[in-house]
């Protein structure tokens, strides 16, 4: 054939029904032995494979994989964050014969979570950015089947990086460096999972004695490069930056920049990612490592082999990459 055959195909070729050569290729539900015998012969002599899509429906697993990730706008899936997840997903579900899509989740749309439940092409389900309550709401069916990247509240398993300690050692280099006027860019507040960096800053200010300064900075360079120049308006005197991710740190590095301040004579200025752009900006970004990759792959394993415990998250350690910018 010049084309792939399909079980339209192979039920032609061995006089039978569909549904018959269906039930003879799976195995599952009555057949005579002599069609199934004719259906097996068919389908070697045109060299069928079922696809696994369909081998995953008819067993009721699901075909794929959907990494969900909670924002209010969809352009947050084009971020380099999603985008490294999703790759990272795609080749650890690949050797499985398992497909990844990607799916916008509103801040507590819990309709969306009953659509996926009531979807049987999918397998399960990778929760980004989302918080306790979205956890909570999810439907019976979806049980078993979700796995958490950040906090899985003791739920759900879950697969996460240090964000606490990389904000402490962030804290740490800069004291040490003699800066004293620390300000933070945090993230928006709808991401439970950026809450914790922010809770760590305000700690390790506290035990320098140092007074915490802090404004939103967003997720993009662009909501960044804003909250630098709001927060020095209001802290003119700031003399270093740490920021809730590399993107964030990007966007006041170019605020900084534009507006004639030195980096890092003036105004020392850290993210957290170790994006790909990190070691490519002028002045290079020191940052805290962020394993997606290793977070991804553990979570979609997770899914596809059962092998996962709500009770013991795997979380990753963080290390910083100490550049130029600081």
């Amino acid at each position: 054939m010049s084309r792939t055959p399909t079980l339209d195909d192979v039920a032609r070729a061995a006089g039978v029904s569909t549904a018959t050569a269906s039930r003879a290729l799976s195995g599952r539900g009555p057949v005579s032995a002599g069609a199934r015998a004719d259906v097996l012969r068919a389908a070697a002599a045109l060299a069928y494979a079922p696809h696994p899509g369909a081998v995953s429906l008819a067993r009721g697993e699901g075909h794929r994989i959907v990494v969900g990730v909670v924002a209010p706008s969809p352009r947050l899936l084009t971020d380099q964050y999603a985008t490294r997840l999703v790759t990272a997903a795609a080749r650890a579900a690949d050797p499985y014969a398992v497909g990844v899509s990607a799916r916008r989740l509103r801040p507590g749309d819990r309709a969306a979570l009953d659509e996926l439940a009531r979807d049987r092409s999918v397998r399960g389900l990778v929760l980004v950015n989302h918080r306790a309550d979205l956890v909570e709401a999810l439907p019976a069916a979806l049980r078993g089947r979700v796995v958490a990247v950040g906090p899985g509240f003791g739920r759900v398993p879950a697969y996460d990086v240090d964000t606490a300690s990389a904000m402490a050692a962030g804290i740490g280099h800069l004291t040490a460096t003699g800066r004293r006027r620390i300000a933070m860019l945090t993230g928006p507040a709808w991401a439970a999972s950026l809450r914790r960096p922010l809770a760590a800053y305000q700690e390790g200010m506290r035990a320098h004695g140092l007074a915490c300064r802090t404004t939103a900075g967003g997720l993009t360079d662009t909501t960044g490069r804003a909250g630098l120049r709001r927060l020095m308006r209001r802290w003119p005197d700031t003399d270093a930056v740490v920021a809730i991710s590399d993107a964030v740190a990007i966007g006041a590095l170019r605020a900084l920049a534009e507006d004639g301040v030195r980096v890092p004579d003036d105004v020392a200025v850290i993210g957290f990612d170790d994006a790909p752009l990190a070691a490519a900006t002028r002045p290079a970004l020191t940052t805290g490592t962020h394993p997606v990759e290793a977070i991804a792959a553990g979570a979609v394993r997770a899914l596809l082999t059962g092998d996962a415990d709500a009770d013991r998250p795997v979380v990753h350690p963080s290390v910083l990459v100490r550049r130029r910018s600081a």
